[in-house]
């Protein structure tokens, strides 16, 4: 027989754990009490230190000493909320200060405080943008600003996403681009498609490549099409380059223009490869992930002159706009529902047909993701304060900075341009000038760049990024779009160029 006490044993047994269980995890208050200390260190390290010129863009380590000082180790019970804060502060002391007015590293950078509100309450509210009933406010600002940044692409109607990235926003196209053409490799998969061809330039972003290896293309698929001397795409070469394909065998699919190259800034002539793209009925992109912004400037949208012709477009307002990583939309101008019938899987248990609204507003299944985080709001947040104008001011206001840097440096012995519209250009340390003619200056020239970089990373007082292109050696690359940065601030970084390489 059962003792009947063994039953009585064991719930006492479980009765600490069963007290436990009515008690929170987490005690709010002082929960609330460590954000509220966490953010006045984020307010201070990152928001006042950190947009300060007068202080260090980094605190450079070498990675074992950063990963002793930050203590990374994870443990099985946890730690005071005093140590917790110093943890904080140490995160922020020892990251790079992108919003500082010296970082002129990458194509995002600088602080916009509406966008970062937005920021801020995104991550409070948590919340997953796939249909209407959990993410109600966010499915209609999403809408609409995607629908603005359309009319600003010059569509009346359309679709679109906002996605992980520029780099997701050109695989979206590839892969929609296939669909379209061949819908059967939903289900059938890729034994049942032709050779299909991918058509780029040499200065493409390198997602291009990589879109081709992840669907399934292979980058073999990829053909680099020549550019000119300012790092164009030239549309005769791609009309070449489509016929060539054609008598390989390969079915040509899509041709994906840039506005706004990577290291050189370049603007393909996007009319006559639209020109090219009608003539052989192929599907035309561009990524404007980085030179989209300039659709805000009547002085300089005349860049993307014909991109109402493409059926897609990427376009990252983290970038020239400030509005924050990660802020990327993908545009299209397809009305037939094609982003949704190309990656829809029909998840009965999210989008059931019979909900109380128009499920229309479910829009989860356009994306080949579940969880997606709110992106329209950083942005919405940001152009309700400055309007279409500020930021067209904005775009503007970067293009001036260029070409206030590109006067400066030709009045300066020691910097020689590569040219383009990102400020691209050699330092040549006195040890070289009169030297271009001896066998080994470009080899010494190259290595010249990569050692400023160390010395400015280590002793923190900016950062920028250089490159080699093809046959030029290591040369460094500046964007200046950041609307809090002034002359001041560009002087100082050619000033800074000159005392870091001048004993090279």
């Amino acid at each position: 027989m059962t003792n009947p006490n063994c039953g009585t044993s064991f719930i006492r047994t479980l009765e600490p754990a069963l007290r436990d269980l009515t008690q929170p995890l987490i005690d709010h208050a002082e929960g609330q009490l460590f954000l509220n200390e966490a953010f006045k260190i984020i307010v201070e390290e990152v928001l006042h230190k950190g947009t300060d010129a007068e202080e260090k863009v980094c605190e450079w380590r070498e990675p074992e000493s950063l990963a002793l000082l930050l203590d990374l180790q994870l443990r099985d019970t946890g730690e005071s909320q005093g140590r917790l804060l110093q943890r904080v502060r140490n995160v922020a002391k020892y990251s790079i200060k992108t919003s500082h007015p010296h970082f002129f590293n990458q194509q995002f950078g600088g602080v916009d405080y509406h966008s970062l509100a937005g920021r801020f309450l995104t991550e409070a509210l948590n919340t997953n943008l796939f249909t209407y009933e959990v993410a109600p406010v966010f499915v209609l600002m999403e809408t609409e600003v995607l629908k603005a940044l359309r009319q600003l692409v010059g569509w009346t109607d359309g679709d679109g996403i906002f996605c992980p990235g520029g780099s997701t926003s050109n695989m979206y196209a590839m892969n929609l681009a296939r669909y379209k053409l061949f819908p059967e490799v939903k289900t059938k998969g890729l034994w049942a498609l032709p050779r299909l061809a991918i058509f780029s330039s040499p200065g493409s972003h390198y997602s291009v490549q990589k879109g081709a290896s992840y669907l399934g293309f292979g980058t073999d698929s990829v053909v680099l099409v020549k550019v000119d001397d300012g790092g164009r795409m030239i549309p005769e070469d791609l009309d070449a380059k489509i016929e060539l394909a054609k008598s390989q065998g390969f079915v040509p699919l899509l041709v994906s223009c840039t506005s706004g190259t990577t290291v050189l800034g370049s603007f393909d002539p996007l009319d006559c490869i639209a020109d090219v793209c009608d003539k052989h009925q192929l599907w035309m992109h561009v990524d404007a992930a980085w030179g989209g912004s300039v659709l805000f400037s009547k002085q300089h949208r005349h860049l993307m002159k014909g991109v109402e012709r493409a059926k897609s477009v990427s376009w990252n307002p983290h970038k020239m706009l400030l509005a924050g990583l990660q802020c990327s939309a993908f545009l299209l101008q397809d009305t037939t529902n094609l982003l949704k019938r190309c990656n829809c899987a029909n998840a009965s248990y999210l989008f059931q047909q019979d909900k109380f609204y128009d499920v229309n507003l479910d829009i989860g299944d356009k994306s080949v993701q579940c969880s997606r985080k709110v992106d329209c709001l950083k942005l919405w947040l940001m152009w309700k304060a400055v309007g279409s104008t500020g930021l067209e001011h904005r775009v503007d206001k970067a293009f001036l900075h260029v070409r206030y840097l590109l006067e400066q440096m030709k009045k300066r012995d020691g910097f020689q341009l590569v040219k383009f519209v990102n400020v691209c250009f050699w330092f040549i340390p006195p040890s070289l000038r009169g030297k271009e003619g001896n066998a080994d200056y470009q080899d010494k020239l190259a290595k010249v760049a990569p050692v400023i970089k160390e010395r400015m990373m280590k002793e923190g007082t900016m950062m920028v990024g250089y490159q080699p292109l093809g046959d030029l050696g290591n040369f460094f690359r500046v964007t200046v779009f950041s609307p809090h940065i002034c002359h001041k601030d560009m002087d100082f970084f050619l000033d800074e160029i000159e005392r870091l390489g001048k004993c090279l």
